[in-house]
């Protein structure tokens, strides 16, 4: 399971002294403990795929205002906490397979113009799940839909 897997790659980081995975394993594992606490529940493999791609998420977020401050110390932690990370999600779709995967979606819900958007981003997200960004499912439903 996930879950033990980060314990273990956690006691690794803390023994090799690799203080950016620590930090980043020790943050999700923070975050999972977080959700259970919350819902009251035991987190599924899947449930911890999203938020491990939530905390990418954030990461990727915050390198835009690193990069503005030009604190180039907090931009390569954030890097190395981001390739960290990416090492527990699904290998990420390509253009073409996310293209391929969106219209088979668009297809499934029928629909037609971008107003229904909603209706295709909602299918999306669960069929395609963490193996791509939801920016990137947004611009290629955008992209296909306006054709």
């Amino acid at each position: 399971m996930l879950k033990e897997k980060l314990l273990e790659d956690l006691k690794s980081a803390m023994k090799e002294k690799n203080i950016n995975k620590k930090n980043a394993v020790q943050m999700v594992r923070t975050a999972i403990l977080q959700v259970e606490k919350d819902k009251g529940i035991e987190v599924t493999d899947e449930q911890i795929i999203n938020i491990i791609a939530k905390e990418v998420k954030t990461r990727k977020d915050s390198l835009a205002d690193f990069e503005k401050a030009n604190r180039q110390d907090l931009i390569d932690q954030i890097n190395e906490e981001i390739s960290v990370l990416e090492e527990y999600l699904p290998k990420q779709l390509t253009d073409e397979e996310l293209e391929q995967a969106v219209t088979k979606v668009i297809n499934d819900v029928g629909a037609t113009d971008i107003k229904d958007m909603g209706k295709v981003m909602k299918e999306a997200k669960v069929q395609i799940g963490a193996k791509a960004d939801g920016k990137r499912i947004n611009e290629m439903v955008k992209k296909i839909l306006s054709k």
